[in-house]
């Protein structure tokens, strides 16, 4: 049952609101700031203007084939399972001519045409390059072209793309029957008065397609979100030159010590900022081997990214076979490591609070503790919402530009929620940010985590270990229940199910509950390396080596358990709801022996590997290499003017660009917007601390709980990433 509240002209937005029982708030709101002129391309519309220029352009054959040449053919690679023709975008837009005082000018304009239509034509003009008897083809690469969509909207989905597009797939049976087709038309003309005029009689002939969008030049406008960005920004670059130009004037001008210098004033100082980046120190119970964890866990992301985040190819067939293979199994296995960042989260906030706080402190501070987590996640996260709002929708276009349109859209319509870590209950199906369902549910389980960290710090070992048991026997029995009752896939890659993608993403995949589990085992690692913390560990050659065979083939099962479900024939639901159920908690379970191991001495060369020192930097740029990576390679990928041939050592190069580009601009956005306001937000709270009695050891504690817990972040490399 849904109940639905519907309110009109409110301040200043219109919008629609109905709640479902499973506890989803949708909201459809009127975009009053789009990304794109909608009604320009509706003033430019004058028929008559349109059957004059039709005529000029008939008598005017280099004009004409200007027209034609950036418009509709067959797509390249069409029984290799393309379906889509991008023409020529820019030569499109480009045209600007006046003939016989007529200013004639392109648009750009996308068509869906239907497959197997049946068309009673015998020829057609040579100069068209379009021959619809080319539109019927054989069912079975229908079939495979269909496959093909949904394991690339799956794949995208997975690793947080936009969940539009899978709406636009599955619940549009159009959309894997249909050719998608680029013309270049006159821009008075709509798309059937110039195929008409141009090349057949639409009408006479039953030709069937669908508008998608038309692109014109200059048609993004300025709106205040544009404004916003361009002030905050500007101001941001003033104050980091204006405090960099103090500082480095302090120290090598008047040559005095850089410690005397105004604290608040080398703010933003891109000097001092950058220098705190790259000073790594490490201190007794620090985490080395976390590091390593954090960041080939974002390599990981970053990768499997590189390979789902790629619209179109012309080889679609054989790429979506690779898919479904075992070459490709670790792509297709790659969104299990995000559970790698839930299981490190549950890890840390249990070690960096058990034994410099107690429960009475925690419960005095809890305001603290939820603002600091909070704080130290809003500047890179609003910094992103602002860019996606503003600054990507202008940095560059190409044919495919419709997805920034969107992700702009949402921006500037539901930042709100994803600012307030909502998004994946609060109209999940158009998040701003697409990858920030994480976050969301990683600030929620943190908010719920003081129930049983109130347990744990306690100081009754027996009552610490009861509750973090509980929770993870609780959560698991929990999420296991709801598995078995909602009966979801195992993924978006399930070529018997793939119409059940949006309700595995909404209900299954960004779910708090069915999220927990990992979170929680990291609970348990964490008071576990508590309890053992500064003390030998001893464990027998034999039992060191069992665990570790036990804990690389569980790591190894879970990255291979969903194989079987994404073939062809897959048909048992109770499969499903078990590995929906004990995947994620199974690996984080693995992992958590692994870095127990090497934490005390028995991890030999992976401890090696994840110690180095070379991964201090990446696991200190994480959390915005995570929050900003995928809307960069969004940007690219939809600036393209024609789809990619894939192979894997082509998106193995790209992949490497990619990672280059999301590693300058997190240290970018890290020096110059993230770590100024992390020391102004660590100013003002301890401007509000009260002083405390030196005979009061718990109210001590837990004044000094911001940095204690800082430096264990700093140590451990955790930043803000946990």
């Amino acid at each position: 049952m849904n109940s639905t509240i519907v309110c009109k002209n409110i301040h200043i937005f219109s919008f629609a609101v109905f709640v479902q029982i499973n506890g989803h708030l949708h909201l459809d709101w009127e975009v009053r700031n789009p990304a794109l002129n909608q009604s320009l391309y509706e003033d430019v519309l004058d028929s008559v203007e349109c059957q004059k220029q039709i005529g000029l352009l008939q008598n005017n054959t280099f004009l004409l084939s200007l027209f034609l040449d950036a418009g509709i053919r067959i797509p390249r690679g069409l029984l290799a399972g393309n379906t889509i023709d991008l023409g020529n975008y820019h030569q499109c837009l480009e045209i600007n001519q006046t003939v016989q005082n007529t200013d004639i000018e392109g648009k750009y304009c996308m068509i869906r045409v239907p497959l197997n239509q049946e068309l009673p034509l015998q020829a057609i003009s040579s100069s068209s390059h379009f021959d619809p008897f080319s539109l019927h083809l054989d069912e079975n690469i229908i079939t495979k072209i269909k496959d093909y969509e949904l394991s690339r909207a799956g794949l995208k989905a997975l690793f947080g793309a936009d969940l539009n597009e899978i709406r636009s797939g599955p619940g549009n049976p159009l959309e894997f029957s249909v050719l998608r087709l680029a013309v270049c038309i006159p821009k008075p003309c709509t798309t059937e008065e110039a195929l008409s005029g141009l090349l057949f009689n639409i009408t006479s002939l039953g030709f069937k397609y669908e508008d998608d969008f038309c692109r014109l030049p200059d048609d993004k406008p300025w709106v205040p979100a544009d404004f916003t960005a361009l002030g905050i920004f500007s101001l941001i670059g003033l104050l980091s030159f204006m405090s960099t130009y103090y500082e480095l004037n302090h120290i090598f001008a008047r040559n005095r010590d850089s410690k005397s210098a105004n604290k608040i004033f080398c703010m933003f100082s891109v000097y001092s900022n950058t220098r705190r980046l790259l000073t790594f120190t490490s201190s007794s119970g620090a985490l080395e081997c976390i590091d390593g964890v954090r960041a080939l866990a974002m390599l990981w992301v970053l990768l499997g990214h590189s390979f789902s985040s790629q619209p179109f190819t012309y080889n679609a067939i054989e790429s979506f076979q690779w898919i479904l293979s075992y070459e490709g199994l670790w792509i297709t296995a790659g969104h299990i490591t995000v559970d790698t960042f839930f299981m490190l989260s549950g890890l840390l906030v249990v070690y960096t609070t058990a034994g410099k706080l107690t429960s009475v402190g925690l419960l005095k501070n809890i305001h603290k503790f939820y603002l600091n987590r909070l704080l130290r996640m809003f500047p890179i996260l609003a910094t992103t919402a602002l860019l996606e709002a503003s600054v990507f929708n202008r940095i560059s276009d190409g044919p495919v530009w419709n997805t920034i349109v969107s992700q702009t859209h949402r921006c500037r319509t539901f930042w709100w929620s994803t600012l307030l870590h909502v998004q994946n209950y609060v109209n999940s199906e158009n998040v701003c940010i697409g990858a920030t369902w994480y976050l969301a549910i990683d600030v929620q389980l943190h908010l719920l985590s003081p129930i049983i960290l109130v347990w744990v710090l306690s100081g009754n070992k027996r009552i610490a270990w009861s509750a973090v048991i509980a929770g993870v026997v609780l959560s698991l029995t929990a999420a296991t229940v709801y598995n078995f009752i909602k009966e979801f896939p195992t993924g978006m890659i399930t070529a018997e199910r793939g119409d059940e993608m949006m309700y595995y993403m909404v209900y299954y995949y960004m779910n708090t509950l069915t999220r927990a589990p990992p979170f929680l085992v990291g609970m348990v690692f964490g008071y576990l390396l508590h309890t053992c913390r500064g003390k030998p560990v001893f464990i027998s050659t034999i039992l060191n080596l069992t665990l570790w065979a036990l804990s690389l083939s569980l790591l190894l099962l879970v990255c291979y358990c969903t194989y079987p479900t994404m073939q062809p024939g897959w048909d048992n639901q109770t499969v499903d709801s078990l590995i929906n159920s004990f995947m994620r908690p199974a690996w984080a379970l693995g992992l958590g022996w692994v870095i127990f191991a090497c934490v005390h001495g028995y991890g030999g060369p992976i401890n090696w590997l994840l110690s180095l020192k070379l991964w201090k930097l990446p696991a200190r740029l994480s959390y915005a290499m995570y929050i900003m990576h995928f809307s960069l390679m969004v940007i690219f990928n939809s600036s393209n003017t024609a789809p990619i041939y894939f192979t894997v050592p082509y998106i193995l190069f790209l992949f490497c660009g990619f990672f280059v580009i999301t590693f300058v601009v997190a240290i970018t956005v890290t020096v110059l917007i993230d770590m100024p306001f992390s020391i102004l937000f660590k100013l003002l709270l301890d401007k509000g601390k009260k002083s405390t009695k030196s005979g009061d050891r718990n109210l001590s504690k837990s004044s000094t709980m911001l940095q204690t817990m800082k430096q264990d972040v700093l140590n451990n490399g955790v930043q803000k990433f946990d």
